[in-house]
């Protein structure tokens, strides 16, 4: 895969002049690609001035396809080891974004995703097509990682200081086991990777990481536990309901561990954390408060959990993190955390990509025009938010 160049084939009988140019959309894995080719056609008894003509007029559209490639988003497969995480290697699709090979000196954030295998699922191309072509966001390179073998296994939490895994015991077995090796993984080997053979800008507010379920529960352990790396984390339908223990409700609310993992720490600094979670995604009420479990889980995370008996953890709020609690209610604000509640949204991946737009315009959002030449972009408190953002935000919209 990756850039493809325009070539231009010569007619092979010169007595029939030269071909016309076409042009062949190709897919791969999900992102258009451009690419310009030459046919060879023919012009029966074109001589002198009018081949003249037939030539540049050829030339033109020739150097038109090529212009067109060379603004097309494009995609690179790579296939890289990872020990400890996958006996084979990992695969790992790097989408760039429409513009890259024309400018070889702009940088551009990076977004990983995790589970990128559900790329067309959850309707990333579209989704940032439809971004582009608003101004809604700006230009930005994207990762997407296919699942490893262990899935289960690789999307959990980590104490990467002491290099072990925070094991989740489950109903459906270990969660978490190799999540420790997974994360070193993306830090250590995939990240600086992207950064040596992409233009990126390599700094930690330009990072982002999202996931969906397992996949988000690791994008919040890559975002919490390796801030200098990851500045921003988008969670879908995260899986805070793992705990290490869960012989009841009440252990099990005890001892989950992503909302201990933020008890037992301080704040990180510069990080800012995008949550997503659909109000139907689950019908269980452990602690009977009238909220499902998959929202408690999410909104203890943020805002802390108090037991009846003066049993407490705190969560993001807590710690010192400003919060919005209403994010799809509005366009994205700057606050370091971003509540969003998806009506009628189950634990799918219909819902996640009703989630998806609105992100994108959190993370990405289009910089003030004063730094259009920047893809960075200034801080978020000079987002522009286009007359048709408020559609990002009504799910019925995508």
């Amino acid at each position: 895969m990756g850039n493809a160049a325009a070539a231009c084939h010569p007619c092979a009988d010169h007595s029939c002049g030269i071909g016309i140019a076409i042009r062949h959309i190709l897919r791969s894995t999900g992102m258009a690609c451009l690419l310009a080719a030459a046919a060879v056609g023919s012009v029966v008894h074109a001589q002198g001035d009018d081949l003249a003509s037939e030539r540049a007029a050829i030339a033109d559209s020739v150097a038109a396809s090529a212009d067109d490639a060379a603004t097309a988003a494009t995609t690179d497969t790579l296939a890289l080891a990872a020990p400890g995480v996958s006996p084979r290697p990992m695969s790992v699709h790097v989408h760039l974004p429409p513009g890259y090979a024309r400018d070889a000196t702009t940088r551009y954030p990076v977004l990983y995703v995790n589970d990128g295998q559900d790329w067309d699922a959850v309707g990333v191309d579209a989704t940032l097509a439809q971004l582009y072509r608003d101004g809604a966001i700006r230009p930005v390179i994207v990762v997407a990682i296919d699942m490893p073998p262990d899935r289960m296994g690789a999307y959990g939490l980590s104490d990467p200081g002491a290099h072990r895994s925070l094991v989740a015991n489950t109903r459906y077995g270990p969660v978490g086991a190799i999540a420790d090796a997974y994360s070193r993984w993306v830090v250590e080997q995939l990240v600086p990777h992207v950064d040596a053979h992409y233009r990126t800008r390599p700094d930690p507010a330009d990072r982002t990481v999202l996931g969906w379920s397992l996949g988000a529960l690791n994008a919040f352990n890559l975002g919490w536990q390796y801030p200098k790396v990851f500045g921003r984390v988008g969670a879908f339908s995260p899986s805070f309901w793992v705990s290490s223990e869960r012989q009841d409700a009440t252990a099990s609310l005890r001892t989950r561990l992503a909302q201990r993992m933020v008890d037992r720490s301080g704040k990180r600094v510069g990080a800012r954390f995008w949550f997503a979670i659909g109000d139907s995604e689950d019908t269980d009420d452990r602690d009977g408060d009238g909220l499902n479990d998959a929202v408690d889980d999410l909104r203890d995370l943020i805002l802390g959990y108090r037991a009846g008996d003066g049993f407490r953890t705190r969560g993001l709020a807590d710690l010192g993190y400003t919060t919005d609690m209403a994010a799809a209610e509005h366009a994205p604000r700057d606050a370091e955390v971003a509540y969003f509640l998806l009506r009628n949204g189950h634990h799918n991946q219909d819902a996640w990509k009703q989630m998806l737009p609105p992100f994108l315009a959190w993370a990405f959002g289009k910089a003030h025009p004063d730094h259009s030449t920047d893809p960075g972009g200034p801080p978020e408190t000079s987002l522009v938010i286009p007359a048709n953002a408020e559609a990002l935000f009504n799910s019925s919209s995508w």
